[in-house]
């Protein structure tokens, strides 16, 4: 109705109107939708200021301890003799002593001298280096000392590279020589064994990961391989599981169906007796013995995990029966969406790209931040730094503002794509007349219509994880220097704040997909979706309690078959194969993969739920107020839920196919 109109807002304080889903679209939240583009111009001039003032340049080219940038005619910093120099020739930087990292401050505790060439040989000798300078023209000693002088300098203990030089290799980006040996960081691999206390079961491990590297890559790839089979008979699977659970409870004769869920239980058990057996039998070599001792103690744990998460899992099941049956009508609609919208299971990958490409250049600003403002002399150390002063200095707070604020946008416009997309396929009744993609005309919409109201509910996010992320790092600073009193508070103030975080994330899900039903502003969604929630608030949290315990299942089923074929693949290099770090990393791999999956399908369930309530709120059935949901479902779900009004009529128009 307002396509021809220009954009309007829907005023907080107008009256009350039902929800009209999909009948009239406006832009909402321009004021933010300004505000927030003002911030990323703001961003972008961050980005400009250390490369129009020469630092991106400098971190790129490299830059010596003394103010000068390699690859340039350099002028003269105030205090220091050694800069000013012309460094056109010397393109490279060197470290006199390259393993020497401040592991705190994040950097190379060393002196940095630019050179022509990064010796590709060890220099064993001042007579070698004396030598490398004069055929390269690389002197690898400070400026002050010329390279004739190498070999009987008073200062040359302290003035140049700690002997031997171990060859390098210049890095192609950043132009730095990086020691080609990783020998010369043997003293930081010492220090990480001597912390983990027990180096011949790290050294054994390691050895495991290295020596099962391809299982580990193939197991990754079937974790993976799971999530990318047809949407549909991955949630039959889910749904065949819980079945399968309420036929063992409620139907005595079925109970040999369960058999397959106590398969992986019973398998570690087996394995677990088998090498026990194996070891005690003394039928192994002598390494071998000390790897079957560990997977003897680490298939013990495996084993008694299994079962304990068994007997919990249906005892669950057991006071939760009949509440699941409601899990299941809703995500038998969910997997239909699936059907019609298969692009949605690709969101993740979307938005993950996304975030890593915004990540990267967040990082790349922020080294360029590290790099800008004026070199000033440490009289401490002699080398020069740059520092930033006055206004400029919180340019990196306003940077890290952007970190958060951006990130949560983006999550924010994966929340609204796929509500729109859902909010589409619900409320048309007739499926034929749906657009050709449309994942991609939500995006659409979003885009022209719906950016503010994105701004506006990442913003309200961003507001309260910035002080929750200030009192974690106090905390992380204090640790054991506040009293336990104040070390109480800090924690619970950050637990409030998760907590908050946590109900407004929810609030501005469920905002979102009444913004893409009514196209009203923020505060109006929000204000009716919350209303909505309350009218069925036990409905709501039937949903929240059961639907996160289905799809934790669904991880559970995708981690165990993984770790299931992980056990097999792995029982045949028992000899030399550890196997804890191994299943650990497979395991790892396919619950992170199975959470970006399934957290789609968990926005899919709470946007239907949003969308079923207002139906039947607004409908009852009766002519020209069909619901839009298919009768079965409809009736199945209202059942289940307990409703009082009933299905009356089979209207045609009404059948979602």
């Amino acid at each position: 109705i307002r396509n021809n109109r220009s954009c309007l807002l829907f005023m907080p304080w107008q009256s009350k109107r039902e929800w009209k889903p999909l009948e009239e679209r406006s832009c909402t939240d321009i004021p933010w939708l300004i505000i927030f583009t003002l911030f990323c111009i703001g961003m972008a001039c961050i980005c400009g200021y250390p490369i129009a003032t020469g630092a991106a340049s400098r971190l790129i080219s490299g830059y010596d301890s003394y103010g000068n940038t390699c690859s340039r005619n350099n002028s003269k910093v105030e205090g220091v003799p050694l800069s000013g120099r012309d460094m056109t020739e010397n393109k490279f930087v060197f470290f006199l002593e390259p393993c020497n990292l401040d592991l705190i401050n994040r950097k190379v505790k060393s002196i940095a001298l630019c050179v022509s060439k990064c010796p590709s040989t060890e220099l064993k000798t001042y007579d070698d280096l004396k030598k490398f300078a004069l055929n390269n023209g690389s002197q690898l000693c400070s400026y002050d000392i010329t390279p004739t002088r190498y070999t009987g300098h008073s200062e040359r203990f302290t003035k140049c590279p700690k002997l031997p030089v171990s060859p390098s290799k210049a890095v192609p980006l950043f132009h730095r020589c990086i020691p080609v040996d990783i020998g010369c960081y043997a003293e930081f691999a010492q220090a990480f064994i001597t912390f983990v206390g027990d180096n011949t079961v790290l050294r054994r491990v390691i050895a495991g990961v290295m020596a099962s590297k391809e299982i580990i890559m193939g197991l990754c790839i079937l974790a993976l391989g799971i999530h990318m089979v047809n949407n549909n008979e991955l949630l039959l699977c889910y749904e065949e599981l819980l079945s399968l659970f309420l036929f063992f409870l409620l139907l005595p004769q079925h109970s040999f169906k369960c058999s397959g869920g106590f398969s992986g239980t019973g398998v570690l058990w087996w394995l677990y007796a088998d090498h026990r057996h194996a070891f005690e039998n003394n039928t192994l070599s002598a390494l071998g013995r000390e790897v079957a001792s560990d997977n003897v103690k680490a298939l013990l744990v495996y084993a008694i995990g299994a079962t304990i998460f068994t007997v919990v899992l249906l005892l669950v099941m057991f006071f939760m029966r009949k509440r699941v049956a409601l899990t299941i009508s809703l995500f038998h609609v969910a997997g239909k969406v699936f059907i019609h919208l298969p692009l949605l299971a690709l969101q993740p990958f979307w938005t993950f790209i996304c975030l890593m490409l915004f990540w990267v250049y967040w990082i790349a600003v922020l080294l360029f931040l590290g790099t800008a403002g004026t070199p000033v002399k440490n009289n401490s150390t002699g080398v020069v730094e740059y520092h930033m002063e006055g206004p400029l200095q919180y340019l990196v707070w306003y940077h890290v503002v952007g970190l958060i604020w951006i990130s949560e946008f983006i999550l924010a416009f994966q929340q609204m794509t796929i509500a729109g997309a859902v909010v589409t396929y619900y409320f048309t009744r007739n499926k034929s007349q749906m657009p050709a993609t449309p994942i991609l005309s939500s995006m659409a919409r979003t885009i022209r219509y719906h950016l503010g109201t994105l701004a506006k509910g990442s913003f309200i996010i961003t507001l309260v994880k910035i002080p929750r992320l200030i009192l974690t790092y106090i905390h992380s600073q204090l640790k054991g220097k506040e009293n336990a009193c104040a070390r109480c508070m800090l924690k619970a103030c950050v637990c409030c704040l998760w907590c908050l975080e946590k109900c407004l994330a929810y609030l501005n899900q469920n905002a979102y997909t009444a913004t893409a039903i009514n196209s009203t502003n923020f505060c109006t969604s929000a204000r009716e979706a919350f209303l909505i929630l309350v009218e069925n608030a036990l409905r709501v949290a039937a949903i929240n309690t059961v639907g996160d315990f289905v799809l934790f299942l669904g991880k559970v089923l995708i981690v165990s078959c993984t770790a299931f074929a992980g056990v097999l693949a792995l029982n045949y290099q028992r000899d030399y194969t550890v196997w804890v770090l191994p299943l650990l990393i497979v395991c790892l791999f396919a619950f992170l993969v199975a959470h970006c999956f399934l957290s789609v399908f968990e926005n899919v369930v709470d946007v239907l739920f949003l969308c079923f309530a207002v139906d039947t709120k607004y409908n009852d059935g009766s002519p020209g107020r069909e619901y839009y949901m298919d009768k079965k479902e409809t009736k199945t779900t209202k059942n289940t839920l307990k409703l009082n009004s009933v299905y009356q009529r089979d209207t045609p128009g009404t059948s979602v196919r």
